[in-house]
């Protein structure tokens, strides 16, 4: 049997240049998707966020007993519009401050007596207007409170 020469089990300079260039590329690749798939995480974690907040919303004015006019977490007055701005942990503030993430716009709609229609939309950032700027993203829901 004859020995198998070094030459004959070794890689060329051609064949390991071209693998290390389909690699390169593939890393390129890779990294350069990298801050898209960052923007998508936390646009869908703000939207999420957001969600959160106009349910908690929701949830309070339903809960308001039909005696009283004020909902007793937030103080919203029903027929009245009203901003609210969240933080990130949630808390909600009638004042626009440095840790404010989210804008909630509450707008009523003329009902029927008993019925109250409203618009409740959350934008981020907070400092956008949307009556001025597009904001970053924005979250809206109609929702019917019977107040029977």
């Amino acid at each position: 049997m004859r020995s198998r020469d070094s030459k004959d089990a070794a890689f060329s300079l051609v064949e390991i240049v071209l693998a290390m260039g389909v690699a390169a590329f593939c890393l390129i690749a890779i990294v350069g998707l990298m801050p898209v798939g960052v923007q998508i995480n936390r646009n869908a974690t703000s939207q999420t966020a957001a969600t959160n907040l106009k349910a908690a919303v929701v949830a309070d004015l339903r809960t308001t007993p039909a005696a009283a006019t004020t909902s007793p977490q937030f103080s919203i007055t029903f027929d009245t519009g009203k901003t609210l701005y969240f933080d990130a942990s949630g808390q909600a503030s009638a004042l626009l401050g440095p840790d404010s993430r989210y804008r909630l716009n509450i707008t009523w709609n003329s009902a029927p007596t008993g019925l109250r229609y409203a618009v409740l939309k959350v934008t981020w950032p907070a400092s956008v207007d949307p009556a001025i700027a597009t904001p970053s993203g924005l979250v809206k829901i109609f929702a019917a409170f019977d107040r029977n």
